[in-house]
């Protein structure tokens, strides 16, 4: 019998050889949002490990959507070619190509996570940064621009184009990033948006800039290849974003075409305690799966096989998402197979080395 890990799994004209996938790491190694070999080799080693998608990191929709100034983006033309090495490389092992696209709002113009992360200043090569309302994400931080109408509109349009771009570097999945705290998550907030026309206030219009996106998405975006959404589940703040309309926007998404929720949770505001431990975020997952009725891929402090497996068995969740443990073990999927007693493919440059 084969496990569920490995066993796979169809979405839409796809078929996913097991259910390990990678999820979006940012690598924090562009250069003015241009991929580079680091990227390569970096994503390319994961695929020859095994796994059956890999989720490129956030990758910005516009210059100013970025969250630091070596994020990749996906905002002009040049910016594909580099990234259409290495769909290509990937798809070469036997593994799909993803790609997260994302606007990162307040949480923009830092410093990468080693020099600190800090916010930047335009004199330090920052820029100015926009949110659905004038509410920094931190007291240090400076306030963010609130977004007019107009500027809404054309972020909705950088997704779109990003989309078509993404398509064009032969990525074969998208992921819109409403989650961490980014852009999109603020609109869902009413912890950080508080607007008072058709984008905030009552849960339907929290929601309205998201599901636009997924619209003008899904307009350039062919009908026969995935389209996944990241959210969090909870922002584990009274008042906050909560697991019940979760659920609600994952019913919305699903009747917009979205395949799957990558669940998570988290990131909108600072300084909040998260009960955190093995899997604690499955249960969002779960519950989305069974209520929305829409796939799900859960993610978290998920580290080992035999609780991969659990996961699924107890049809909790249809993917699994190796975060932190993909950063450790690019060869993740080989050595989990040995584990679940599981005869899968290796490189055949590395059969000499295989687990017995």
């Amino acid at each position: 019998m084969i496990s569920k890990l490995f066993s796979p799994i169809k979405m839409r004209s796809l078929l996913l050889r097991n259910r390990i996938a990678v999820p979006p790491m940012c690598q924090y190694s562009a250069v003015d949002g241009f991929a580079s070999d680091w990227h390569l080799v970096h994503y390319g080693n994961r695929a020859v490990g095994g796994a059956a998608l890999i989720i490129q990191e956030a990758t910005a929709v516009c210059p100013e959507g970025r969250i630091t100034p070596a994020d990749l983006g996906l905002y002009e033309a040049g910016q594909v070619e580099k990234l259409k090495q290495i769909t290509t490389f990937i798809r070469q092992q036997g593994c799909i190509a993803a790609i997260q696209l994302a606007h990162a709002g307040r949480k923009a113009s830092c410093s990468v996570p080693w020099e600190g992360g800090k916010q930047l200043n335009e004199q330090s090569g920052g820029w100015k940064t926009m949110a659905p309302s004038a509410i920094p994400f931190s007291e240090e931080e400076r306030a963010p621009l609130a977004i007019e109408e107009d500027g809404i509109q054309s972020i909705i349009r950088h997704f779109r184009s990003a989309a078509e771009r993404a398509l064009q570097a032969g990525f074969q999945v998208v992921e819109i990033h409403a989650a961490h705290g980014y852009l999109i998550h603020q609109f869902l907030s009413p912890l950080s948006n508080k607007r008072e026309d058709r984008f905030g206030g009552s849960f339907e219009n929290r929601v309205r800039l998201l599901l636009e996106i997924v619209q003008a998405v899904r307009e350039v975006w062919p009908a026969d290849l995935p389209l996944f959404v990241r959210i969090s589940a909870t922002d584990w703040a009274e008042g906050g974003w909560n697991p019940d309309e979760a659920v609600k926007l994952s019913v919305l998404l699903k009747q917009l075409d979205v395949d799957l929720i990558d669940v998570s949770s988290g990131g909108l505001v600072p300084n909040v305690r998260i009960p955190l431990g093995p899997g604690y975020q499955v249960p969002f997952a779960a519950r989305i799966r069974s209520e929305a009725k829409i796939l799900t891929s859960a993610v978290g402090l998920i580290t080992e096989a035999k609780q991969a497996e659990a996961i699924l068995e107890r049809e909790e969740a249809d993917l699994i998402l190796f975060g932190r443990a993909f950063l450790r073990e690019p060869y993740l999927p080989l050595q989990a197979a040995a584990v679940l007693e599981e005869e899968i493919p290796w490189p055949l440059q590395y059969v000499r080395a295989k687990l017995k």
